[in-house]
Order: structure tokens, then sequence, then C-alpha cells
């Protein structure tokens, strides 16, 4: 099969499309025909060499999230048929044609969503439901703040939000402005234009939000903590900013009695894994395709890797940056 491999770490350029072998089957496995795979920042980061190893997970091939079709299960698998279109996450393995999936973190795609759609479904969404619902505890009448809401996660935690009944405020840069509110956003703040902290502020009437779910972390985490209500959480699901030296107002936090909750899909063992995808497959996944949907905001084919990369690095995508045409 073909698939993207790397010889060292470095920038996008060391991404080459190779052949490699097939994945073997486990027990637990579906083997998938890959007709789609997403694009996450973790695997710029893996690419660069900031985990110290090619290889985190199942697989030295990149990719965490795949699209695709069943084409052979493990013994010990139910509740999914050779011919199925599913979608899931992998530890490692969807930049390929073929990849193997635990059936545990596979669900099958809704009628309504192509492969490419489906694509950019797994890492999001179940990501952004674990942030407000598992550790945020998201309630209806909230007042929820999304940070860098144009991505992936932070779109699909715009949504969720929305249709957990909180009113949602957001960052994101001028151009996606209009795009986050059409998602159901109730303001959207220019983080480059004005201080998000003033317009908590103002947008509160400064009682402050409930629930923050933040990806930049770095001088953030300042401010956000000083935006949280009494008994608020702020949930950090990465570091765009990838400075986590950051300083925190432990009177603040103490005052108020705040939460402080970090949350990472990557490093997750196989069991908590498959309990999150387990809440994602009876809460969210019914939605899909309906109330909510994956927002693609790129394609590019498995040989342009490198160019999907580099558009990652440049930002201001709204939404997946997703791969496609595998096998053409």
């Amino acid at each position: 099969m073909k698939a993207i491999i790397f010889d060292d770490f470095g920038g996008a350029d060391v991404l080459r499309l190779a052949d490699a072998p097939m994945p073997e089957l486990r027990p637990d496995d579906l083997l998938i025909k890959v007709m789609a795979a997403g694009v996450n920042r973790a695997d710029l980061l893996q690419r660069e060499g900031v985990y110290g190893s090619q290889s985190y997970g199942d697989s030295a091939i990149l990719g965490l999230e795949v699209a695709g079709e069943v084409v052979a299960i493990g013994d010990t698998v139910s509740g999914f048929a050779v011919g199925d279109r599913v979608m899931g996450i992998v530890g490692g393995g969807a930049y390929a044609q073929y990849a193997r999936v635990d059936s545990g973190m596979a669900v099958v795609i809704p009628a309504a969503l192509s492969f490419m759609e489906a694509a950019a479904v797994m890492e999001s969404f179940v990501t952004g439901w674990e942030a407000l619902a598992h550790l945020g505890h998201v309630a209806k009448g909230d007042t929820v703040l999304v940070h860098a809401a144009a991505g992936g996660i932070g779109s699909a935690a715009v949504q969720l939000a929305r249709t957990a009944g909180a009113t949602v405020l957001a960052t994101a840069s001028a151009s996606n402005i209009d795009n986050v509110l059409s998602l159901g956003a109730d303001a959207v703040f220019d983080y480059k234009r004005v201080d998000f902290e003033a317009e908590v502020v103002d947008a509160t009437a400064s009682r402050g939000v409930d629930l923050i779910i933040d990806f930049v972390g770095g001088s953030y985490l300042a401010r956000n903590i000083r935006s949280l209500a009494p008994g608020g959480r702020l949930v950090q699901v990465g570091l765009l900013g990838r400075d986590d030296n950051a300083i925190i107002p432990l009177g603040t936090v103490l005052h108020n009695h705040l939460q402080l909750l970090g949350t990472v899909m990557k490093s997750r063992s196989r069991s908590e894994k498959r309990a999150m995808i387990r809440r994602f497959r009876d809460d969210v996944l019914p939605m899909m395709g309906k109330e909510l949907q994956p927002v693609v905001g790129a394609l590019y084919p498995l040989s342009a890797t490198s160019d999907a990369h580099r558009r990652m690095e440049a930002g201001g995508v709204f939404g997946k940056i997703v791969l496609g045409d595998f096998h053409g």
C-alpha cells in the first residue's frame, strides 16, 4: 500500500509518499480501506520531533482519525461488518491507503455524511464533547467561551455548546468572525484587535463565563481565569501558543473556587479512548449530519500532504483540513 512516511524530523518537506507494509489485523480490529483522513496539529508536532519519537501508539505512520470502508474484521469484533462505512480514532496510521482501527474506537458513519465530512468528525467532536460535557459539565443556561473557534475542535465546540443550550462567546480572526457566527455563536471577538477579557466583562455584565474551552495557553491562562464566574471551569485542550510556563493567578482560583482541567486525546489509554468514543456515540452521533455539521475547510490529495501541513502551519483555515484521494 501507499502511505506518507518521513525519515527524519523536520518541516513539511520531509513527508513523502512511499510503499509501506499493510497493517496487521488484531482480534479487536477493523481493517479499513481509507477514503479520507483528518489532519491534526499533533501530526505536525510528531513530524517536528516534539514527542521525541516517530512512533506514537500503533503506527509510525502519521494520522489520528480516519474514514473509510471496512474490508476485514478481527475474530472478536461484533457490531461491524465488511462493507460498513466507518470513522474512527487511530494511534497513528491514517495517512495510508489502509489502516487498522480498534473496533471500540470506531462508529458507523451517518448516512448524511460523506467520507470527506466524516474525516472531520472524530478528533474534533469527540474532543469537543469530552471538554464541554464530561470535564466541563456544560449545562443549559451556561455561558461558554470557546477560543480558536474557527479551528476543527473549536468549530465543533461552538456547535456542541449551542445544542447544549449554552450562550456561546468565541474568539477568532477577523476573517472568520462571520463563519463562527454561522455556527451558532452569540458573539465572536477578533483576538488580534480586542481584549477578550474586557469583552467578557461587557458581555456578561462583569459576572464572567461558566466554562472556557481553550486551545492557546500561554498568556491566555491568566486572562481566562480572571474571565471565569465564581465556580467556573477552564478546560485546557491544547497549546497553540506553545507556552506551558504561564502564570496562574492562584488568589483568583482560590477565592472564586475555580477548576482548571487539562485534556489531550493522544496520550490517553486505550480504555479511556474507548470510553470517550462511547460517550460521543451515545450523546453526539445521533445529531451528526443534522443539528451538528463537520466543517471541512480545505481538502488535499494524499500525495499533497506536505501542502496540507503547510496550510495548517499558516493558520486561518475555517474548520478541518482533510486528506482525500487515497486510491486515485
